[in-house]
């Protein structure tokens, strides 16, 4: 009872209440809330406390930034879900919040965009100032299944490397990324290589536009670090997969590089193996295997998932069972 009660007071203010339905759009930091709020840093620091420390939200640090996001567990996230579910869409105020906060994603996405556009013709060589893509691209070759992929999903194509090297064994390879430099510099790739059973489009990793269960595979390379939400990334990636596909994502594992948010717009300073697995089990993919590639100063990641053959009976398998990580020196 004290713990709902205490809920009940962090969230009965207006600008907790604004912070909360800022949350439930995404991860977002101080900054940025003090940015669609228009009010001073500290200001709206005590008020994201009180909401931390009511189990409203999650308060995640990653190098530098702190980023906040709606509790998932506990007395704290159920209220916080119900709060929200009876807030007025329609309020003035709310919209006005949404509107800004469309305006701080529009500028995130400008800036990824113009380093992409900046770098499109040189991503392959700055991937390798990171690590060896020989490496990754062999311990890929080895987890992706030898022969029964009638469908490829390369999500975040970039200079379609990818498809270029499984074109070989899969049937069609389909590439999507949001950027139409990446985009010429992949089509021009594929074309000098003769692949003619690849193809690439400009889509939205958020909304896909394919079927459900469209693909045998899907392979997410070095892409999620880019962006806010992974989370929805993966499970739009799961939506297409058929049963039985497999999901292969490469990314860092944590680090603490500053300097790549502020040089290469990176949203994300790596991720934990157990992080990937709970992104996994939200969406019924089976962790299946975890490869640690270590470098000088990042380690590359590089998780595999299976889609299951048919609705998991029974108690669900706790997030990263199953997974075995390793490292590869």
């Amino acid at each position: 009872m004290q713990a709902f009660l205490t809920a009940l007071r962090a969230v009965a203010e207006p600008t907790r209440l604004r912070l909360l339905a800022l949350s439930a759009e995404g991860d977002l930091t101080v900054s940025e809330m003090v940015q669609i709020l228009g009010q001073s840093q500290p200001r709206v620091s005590r008020h994201l406390k009180l909401l931390t420390d009511a189990g409203l939200l999650e308060r995640c640090r990653e190098g530098n930034w702190v980023f906040h996001r709606l509790a998932r567990d506990g007395d704290g996230a159920e209220v916080a879900a119900q709060v929200l579910a009876m807030a007025p869409d329609g309020d003035d105020v709310l919209v006005r919040d949404r509107d800004r906060l469309a305006q701080v994603k529009a500028e995130r996405a400008r800036a990824a965009a113009d380093y992409f556009r900046r770098n499109a013709a040189h991503w392959d060589r700055l991937r390798s100032l990171h690590v060896d893509e020989r490496e990754v691209e062999r311990v890929l070759d080895r987890l992706l299944p030898e022969t029964g992929i009638r469908d490829l999903l390369d999500i975040g194509t970039g200079t379609g490397r990818l498809l270029e090297l499984f074109s070989p064994r899969i049937g069609h390879g389909q590439g999507v990324d949001l950027s139409p430099d990446m985009l010429a510099v992949a089509r021009a790739n594929l074309e000098r290589a003769g692949v003619a059973n690849c193809d690439v489009r400009q889509s939205d990793m958020y909304r896909l536009p394919f079927a459900d269960a469209s693909f045998d595979a899907v392979t997410i390379h070095q892409v999620l670090h880019f962006v806010d939400h992974p989370g929805p990334v993966i499970a739009e990636a799961a939506r297409v997969l058929r049963p039985g596909g497999c999901l292969l994502v490469v990314d860092f594992a944590p680090h603490d590089l500053e300097n790549l948010r502020t040089d290469h717009a990176h949203r994300r300073l790596g991720f934990a193996d157990r992080e990937v697995a709970k992104w996994f089990a939200a969406v019924r993919l089976d962790s299946r295997d975890v490869v640690h590639l270590p470098g000088d100063p990042l380690t590359v990641a590089v998780w595999l998932a299976l889609r299951q053959e048919q609705p998991t009976t029974g108690r669900d398998k706790r997030p990263g069972d199953g997974a075995a990580a390793h490292d590869l020196s």
